[in-house]
């Protein structure tokens, strides 16, 4: 598909819906920018969920129950 695009003075295009449509980008996505042999390219980015980034780098033999306690200065249950 070919389009016109104006560029805004904040630098802003306007993706034709039935590009967005079929690319699958939707309102907030975000997208990667890049100049590829003298072209403008875009991705979608790919973002790395943060819980999942974090899962793991607590080393402890305690339980999640015995941690929570621990930390919030709860007594150990009986």
């Amino acid at each position: 598909m070919k389009t016109t695009a104006q560029v805004s003075e904040k630098g802003q295009v306007t993706i034709p819906k039935a590009l967005r449509e079929r690319l699958g980008i939707r309102a907030g996505e975000i997208l990667e920018f890049r100049e590829e042999r003298g072209k403008l390219v875009a991705t979608k980015a790919r973002l790395e969920d943060p819980i999942a980034a974090l899962r793991g780098i607590l080393k402890t033999d305690k339980t999640t129950d015995e941690f929570m306690n621990e930390i919030r200065g709860e007594p150990d249950a009986v």
